[in-house]
């Protein structure tokens, strides 16, 4: 009997992207949230795992949760399905748009840094005469070039060398935003 089970198992488990053992629907949920399924806060070891199936997989993944016979219910398996494609979908846009004004002060900072070198260009270009305005204008020199260089380098450290923590987050969630989600028995 329990060879049968297992090989049904790895029989399910073959013809799909990311296959998840469950013995409860409970275990794709948060212990410690006492919610009904639609509202619930998702498990992080859920969670973690399936970043881990999800990582180096392509796009129009497959998501089966593998239950026991005995223990499934249609009519929580449509509340669970929704409830995940909000998740994902709620926290593929959160990461979207932080990617999004990541990148916007990225080039704020490099035209920040671009508008202080002209201005340190102006004020090098006027004519240079001892008096209280040329040495002025050294110091406006001396302070501003720096700083036009930082930020330009760092707008484009930014822009090239994104973190690649939310990165990841955003890859995962734009996969599983589309995810076909089912559940089989064994």
């Amino acid at each position: 009997m329990v060879e049968e089970i297992q090989e049904a198992i790895k029989g399910i488990i073959n013809e799909t992207e990311i296959s998840i053992i469950l013995d409860t629907y409970d275990d794709i949920f948060s212990d410690f949230d006492p919610r009904p399924y639609n509202e619930r806060a998702l498990s992080e070891d859920f969670l973690a795992e399936a970043k881990r199936a999800a990582r180096d997989k392509d796009e129009n993944l497959e998501l089966r949760f593998l239950i026991p016979k005995d223990t499934r219910n249609i009519a929580q398996e449509t509340v669970i399905k929704n409830r995940l494609r909000r998740h994902f979908r709620k926290h593929y846009i959160n990461v979207r748009d932080a990617l999004i004004a990541y990148k916007n002060q990225a080039i704020l900072l490099i035209i920040i840094g671009i508008a202080i070198g002209l201005v340190e260009a102006i004020a090098l270009s006027a004519p240079t005469t001892f008096d209280i305005g040329s040495l002025l204008t050294d110091v406006i020199g001396i302070v501003l070039t720096p700083a036009s260089w930082f930020s330009i380098w760092t707008g484009f450290e930014h822009l090239i060398y994104k973190p690649k923590e939310e990165v990841e987050e955003g890859d995962f969630y734009r996969k599983m935003e589309k995810i076909k989600i089912s559940f089989s028995s064994y």
